[in-house]
């Protein structure tokens, strides 16, 4: 005689879970996902907890972090419900400090964002590259040695016509000689200013007189020089945004504080090591 694979009531179980299952095809924050003792947990919770994650999390697969962040909610409340009693000082503290957190926390990503459109980005990034002078970078190698009279010796050799990367491989004693004395390209601010003074005064392809800096004794040769292009405004957007936020979250935190009366205890006579007594909560 034909069974059926699923009794009747299995059958019906089954259609309701396909119901619920499609339901969450298009979840809301208010999605419950687990109850526990009568309270809800909703994916609204959990997705509050994923935000507040650091950018390592990232590479966690879904279905790792979404079983992790439901299981740690569901643990979370069952422990809270055990709770009996007044809430020790240092829990209704750090309760008090998180309210505030998450308060002020709201307000400021609401601050900084508030006028951060593309004409004003567009502005800070004139102001900031539009009417920059232009700026040479050098590409150079060198020869570090110890004294003055070493570096003179090899500056001898270089003008009867040795090979100046040979010369830094054999004889240098700072890390780029392996590599022929090769430093890339740089620009102002980057080298000691004695070094770079000296580089900035070469003509491509000549090699200075000995140069000292604190690092020793150097014989530097001048490969090449560019001007420095400016960077699209894609390229530093993040910085440029970045830059804005921070303008008006300062600004915001100015204007409120001029307009709130906010009185500082006087601490010099308290000894900043207090802030490590934690223990003081348990008085």
């Amino acid at each position: 005689m034909f069974r059926p694979l699923l009794s009747t009531a299995a059958l019906v179980t089954g259609l309701a879970l396909g119901a619920q299952a499609f339901a969450q095809d298009t979840p809301s924050a208010e999605t419950v996902m687990a109850t526990v003792g009568g309270t809800d947990i909703t994916l609204g919770h959990m997705l509050a907890v994923r935000a507040a994650l650091p950018a390592q999390y990232d590479q966690v697969p879904p279905e790792v972090l979404f079983k992790g962040v439901l299981d740690q909610l569901i643990q979370q409340e069952l422990l809270s419900q055990a709770h009996e009693g007044e809430m020790s000082r240092a829990a209704a503290l750090q309760l008090e400090n998180e309210r505030r957190a998450v308060l002020a926390a709201d307000v400021a990503e609401g601050v900084v964002n508030a006028d951060l459109t593309e004409e004003r980005l567009q502005a800070a990034y004139e102001a900031q590259y539009a009417g920059a002078e232009e700026e040479t970078e050098y590409k150079a190698a060198h020869i570090l040695v110890e004294t003055e009279e070493a570096a003179q010796k090899l500056v001898s050799e270089l003008e009867g016509g040795a090979n100046f990367a040979a010369l830094a491989q054999e004889h240098s004693i700072g890390p780029s000689g392996p590599s022929g004395g090769d430093l890339g390209w740089f620009g102002d601010g980057v080298m000691v200013p004695e070094f770079f003074a000296a580089v900035s005064a070469l003509e491509v392809g000549t090699v200075s007189a000995p140069v000292q800096t604190q690092f020793g004794w150097h014989v530097i040769k001048l490969e090449e020089t560019r001007v420095k292009e400016r960077p699209t405004l894609d390229a530093v957007r993040e910085d440029l945004t970045n830059t804005l936020r921070q303008e008006a979250f300062d600004a915001y935190i100015a204007a409120r504080e001029a307009a709130t009366d906010v009185t500082r205890t006087d601490t010099t006579a308290m000894d900043p090591a207090v802030i490590n007594q934690t223990d003081l909560l348990e008085n």
